[in-house]
């Protein structure tokens, strides 16, 4: 009768561990840690994981809104109307920020706490808030080598964005002009004109 029981077999998962401590290496760098945190704080790492991440993606959506405001693509309409202030008149760049009323300011403080401490709390650490990986209607459901791919991609484009943000900023800031004009003016170096 022994000869007729099913035989228990182990399964062979196909699934990738996938490490934190693995993804966004990059050759010939490694796992960038120049302040050596992770041997004197490993604890902290899941976190400072986290908020990288999370920045990121602030990052990559504020470039996605430079790139859009900088060629003048705005939504239509009023921003205020009860202070006749229209989308389109709001100035690219930093100076874009001072224009916004402050009840403007106030509502954009309001949603991003909103969204911090009740839709994508910041103690969940994993990064998956159930939005999927960008492909609207399809299951998202990724393992394996697909999974590490896109962890990897996001968290360089991340890095990416954060940095190009950045260097937007402070180009405008050094040179008073927008990355827009910036580029018309040909002066992309930041230093003036060629």
């Amino acid at each position: 009768a022994a000869a007729f029981a099913p035989v228990q077999t182990g399964k062979a998962s196909t699934a990738l561990k996938v490490s934190e401590l693995e993804l966004g290496v990059t050759e010939p760098l490694g796992v960038y840690d120049p302040l050596g945190w992770l041997e004197s704080e490993p604890e902290a790492f899941e976190r400072r994981r986290a908020v990288e991440r999370k920045h990121g993606r602030i990052a990559m959506a504020a470039v996605v809104g430079m790139l859009f405001h900088n060629a003048d693509i705005e939504f239509p309409g009023y921003l205020s109307k009860e202070l006749g202030i229209r989308f389109a008149d709001i100035p690219n760049g930093m100076n874009g920020l001072f224009s916004v009323p402050i009840a403007g300011i106030s509502q954009i403080v309001f949603a991003i706490g909103v969204v911090e401490l009740a839709i994508w709390p910041a103690s969940d650490y994993s990064g998956d808030y159930g939005t999927g990986y960008g492909r609207p209607f399809v299951p998202n459901v990724l393992e394996g080598d697909e999974l590490k791919y896109k962890l990897d991609m996001e968290i360089n484009q991340g890095r990416a964005a954060m940095m190009g943000i950045m260097g937007a900023l402070v180009g405008e800031a050094v040179t008073g002009q927008t990355l827009a004009e910036q580029y018309a003016s040909g002066n992309l170096i930041g230093y003036g004109p060629p």
